[in-house]
């Protein structure tokens, strides 16, 4: 399995008043199983359910609010 780690500062507005993250299929896979773990303050991670958006050769990671994380994704 592989990851991707991410900050809060990856995080990019979008119009709706959320955040997103784009990555593509080139990066991640396409197909692939992908899991949105957030970061902890203890520094544990918590699985989370969140929208993954696709559109053409894009995935984009859609959250309220901005967070410290990673994906993992075979």
């Amino acid at each position: 399995m592989s990851k991707i780690d991410f900050k809060k500062e990856d995080f990019v507005k979008t119009q709706e008043d959320g955040y997103q993250l784009e990555y593509t299929k080139s990066e991640i896979g396409e197909g692939s199983n992908l899991i949105i773990e957030k970061k902890n303050d203890d520094g544990t991670y918590s699985v989370i359910q969140i929208p993954i958006r696709r559109f053409k050769e894009s995935i984009f990671i859609v959250v309220d609010e901005a967070i410290d994380g990673r994906i993992i994704f075979e």
